[in-house]
């Protein structure tokens, strides 16, 4: 794509869908870290990257790359990310941003310091259906936006020792799988004024299920819903004044939509035709941002990084959810 070179800071199922995208897209991945050399090594031979590190500091430290991607477990983020911007490299920091807003706006604040690019991976956003709707949105087409719902359920690994389980791990359906429709709330509606919400749990003391509804005032409401142990039908709709839209499954993957009028007439059908899993979109975006000398990307800002965790904080305040990190 250019001449910016990739260095993956984590070696889990996320880090292989986003590499096998970057190289099929062309970006250029020069190397991994992993916490043991074995891991890195396996890592780099599925993928073929030139150079592998057994630990992130010497990722960090290589002069070939320009941005880090963070793809670790949720509680390391903050320090992963830290440590790839004190090292003079741009970040693209796995979703949830950080463990909270915290920990978000530290991150923030030093990337600012350093005049660095941070830019949170939340895919969704940088996806063509997604771009398409904000144009839509700009617009005026559907009015002025009074209700948005959206689901993200999973029938995931029960198995308490795995990470999604763990809350020592950030695990739970909240920071896994909550944040997709929250932060689609968020580009539509900014931060709510009000928050409710509540949950089912597991044994091991993770979210099993979170129910939210946001408040803006008089404004609009939106309805979010995240389990990790059941098959949703996970599906959005935006609905204004003048028209609606409804996104099919699964709503926060490429997929299609319809524009939809008031007297229930197809404004406009939208079908998505795109390659590989649609990770490749937010690479382009902050490749594009550092080639353009930017720190700051319009769609993702940094802020409204820590806007959503702020969100996701209120969230887990109202169901009761601590992890142990923050005791």
């Amino acid at each position: 794509m250019g001449d910016i070179r990739w260095g993956i800071l984590g070696t889990g199922g996320i880090a292989h869908t986003f590499t096998r995208d970057l190289l099929d897209d062309e970006h250029d991945v020069a190397a991994v870290g992993s916490r043991t050399q074995e891991r890195a090594d396996a890592f780099t031979d599925e993928f073929e990257i030139p150079t592998s590190y057994g630990s992130y500091e010497k990722l960090v430290a290589d002069d070939d790359i320009d941005i880090v991607y963070v793809a670790t477990p949720h509680p390391e983020h903050a320090a992963n990310a830290e440590l790839a911007l004190r090292a003079g490299k741009h970040v693209l920091v796995e979703k949830p941003f950080t463990l909270n807003a915290a920990e978000a706006q530290r991150v923030v604040d030093l990337a600012a310091d350093l005049g660095l690019l941070v830019l949170e991976a939340m895919w969704t956003r940088f996806l063509p259906h997604v771009e398409r709707i904000r144009r839509i949105l700009a617009d005026g087409t559907l009015g002025d936006v009074r209700e948005f719902s959206a689901d993200h359920m999973q029938l995931l690994p029960s198995d308490p020792l795995h990470r999604i389980n763990a809350l020592e791990l950030g695990g739970g359906a909240l920071l896994d799988l909550g944040v997709y429709p929250i932060s689609f709330a968020s580009m539509l509606l900014g931060e709510p004024e009000t928050v409710k919400a509540s949950a089912r749990f597991e044994a091991t003391g993770a979210d099993a299920a979170t129910d939210a509804v946001f408040g803006y005032g008089d404004r609009a409401l939106a309805v979010t819903r995240c389990a990790l142990d059941l098959r949703g039908v996970n599906t959005a709709s935006i609905v204004g004044t003048d028209a609606r839209i409804e996104i099919d499954s699964v709503w926060y993957t490429p997929t299609n939509f319809r524009v939809i009028g008031a007297g229930n007439e197809v404004i406009e059908e939208y079908k998505t035709r795109i390659t590989g899993a649609g990770k490749q979109f937010q690479a382009r975006e902050a490749e594009r941002l550092i080639a353009e000398g930017r720190t700051a990307s319009d769609v993702m800002s940094p802020q409204e990084s820590v806007s959503i965790m702020r969100t996701l904080d209120a969230v887990r305040a109202e169901i009761g959810l601590v992890y142990p990190q923050e005791r």
